[in-house]
Parts: structure tokens; C-alpha cells; sequence
């Protein structure tokens, strides 16, 4: 077979398949679309232990290494790209109402005015793009940075994707404490980290610590979003 499968890829691997199933669940009705934001989280949580596991094996061929930046980039697109702009689409016909908190139930939109739609879904389309071109244009930019200087990059120009994994799960812990449907902010949200993506924005590399924050940060919004969905859930 064609490809590489040792221990350096699986956790790009498994962010592929997190979310794909993420993007399923969200497009079909076999689960909530809020169900996508785990899936999301997981891949952010991959994400920030691939490079490292990768770098642990010494003896990588030359190939082994492009092949491990260019699947890396790809499934970034996938998880951090598509997945929140399907999490968005499917916002458009499915929500959560309360009653008395924590006490909730979901519940199916009515239709919104088709203006309304097509502008929405053309947001969640330019994210998309947005991280594409993004993560192409690190690619090209890194590739030509390691030709001159070597070592790791300090700073990040554009808001690196992965940032998705915390931000848009915010949304969701907000709607937990008000009554508001917040796919419209959502959206917002989609199109400022969107242009942030594309942005000259200079954003400093997270040090370890900052990534175990980061982690922790995830960790705290999965837990308190599985207490509510799933000890709270009105049956």
C-alpha cells in the first residue's frame, strides 16, 4: 500500500477521522449539530501532540517527513475548515431551547427567509477558503523559512487554524446560560476568525505551557458541554 502507517500518523489520522465523523453527524440527522463540537475538540487535541509524537522518531526518511506535513495540513483543512462551517450550516435548521435551567430540549428551527440562508451559507463557504489559503500558504512560506534558517518558527502571520478547536465551542457554553439562538453569532464568529486566518496578524507560537493551557481550556469546555447534553438532557 501506498503511504506510511507507523505510530507518527496516527494522531493526524485519528483527526481525520474525528472529523469526518463530525462533519456525518452534523449533515444527516444522526445527531445534534452541537454533537460536532466534540468531534472538533478532539481534533484540536491531536493536533497539538502530532508534531511532537512525529518528532520523536529519529530515523524518518526525508519522504516520511513531507508526507507527515502534507497529511497534516490536510487534515487541518477537514477538521478546522470544514467541520466548523458544516457545525454553522447545520445551526441554520436545529437548535436548543430552554425552559428552566439547566433543563433543555432540542428543538428544529422554521425555516429562515432564503436571503437569509444564502448569506450564511456563503460566510460559512469563505471560512472555509479562508483556512485552505491559510494553511497554503504556511506550507509554501515555512517550506521557504527552514530553506534559510532552519529550526522551528516563533511567530505565526494569520491566526493559525487550529484556534478553531477553542473558539467555536465558546459559542456553545454562551448559549448555555441564555435563552438567545446564537446562529447568527456563530456566523459572526465564522467570519471574523475567517479573516483573521488571512489576516498579517503576528501571532506568537504557543510555548508548552501555553499549549497544556490551551488543552486545559478544552478539556474544561468538553467536560461542563458532556455534563449538559448528557446528565442534563431532558429525556
Amino acid at each position: 500500500m501506498i503511504g506510511f502507517y507507523d505510530y507518527t500518523v496516527v494522531l493526524t489520522y485519528l483527526s481525520m477521522i474525528s472529523a469526518t465523523t463530525g462533519i456525518m453527524l452534523c449533515l444527516n440527522d444522526i445527531g445534534h449539530p452541537y454533537l460536532g463540537m466534540f468531534f472538533l475538540m478532539f481534533c484540536g487535541l491531536c493536533d497539538a501532540f502530532d508534531g511532537k509524537v512525529a518528532r520523536t522518531k529519529k530515523d524518518r526518511t526525508e519522504q516520511m517527513k513531507k508526507f507527515g506535513i502534507q497529511i497534516d495540513s490536510l487534515s487541518d483543512l477537514v477538521a478546522f475548515g470544514v467541520l466548523p462551517a458544516c457545525i454553522g450550516i447545520a445551526m441554520l435548521r436545529s437548535s436548543i431551547e430552554f425552559s428552566i435551567f439547566p433543563d433543555f430540549k432540542f428543538l428544529h428551527l422554521a425555516d429562515k427567509p432564503a436571503i437569509t440562508k444564502i448569506l450564511l451559507t456563503a460566510t460559512a463557504v469563505l471560512y472555509a477558503l479562508a483556512a485552505m489559503i491559510r494553511l497554503a500558504y504556511f506550507n509554501v512560506t515555512e517550506e521557504e523559512r527552514q530553506g534559510t534558517e532552519g529550526g522551528s518558527r516563533k511567530v505565526f502571520t494569520g491566526l493559525p487554524v487550529t484556534s478553531a478547536a477553542v473558539v467555536f465551542p465558546v459559542i456553545l457554553l454562551i448559549h448555555i446560560f441564555c435563552k438567545a439562538d446564537l446562529t447568527l453569532l456563530y456566523f459572526v464568529f465564522l467570519a471574523v476568525v475567517g479573516f483573521l486566518f488571512v489576516s498579517r496578524i503576528q501571532v506568537k507560537k504557543p510555548s508548552t505551557r501555553g499549549i497544556l493551557l490551551l488543552i486545559g481550556i478544552g478539556v474544561v469546555e468538553a467536560a461542563v458541554l458532556a455534563y449538559v447534553f448528557i446528565v442534563m438532557r431532558r429525556q
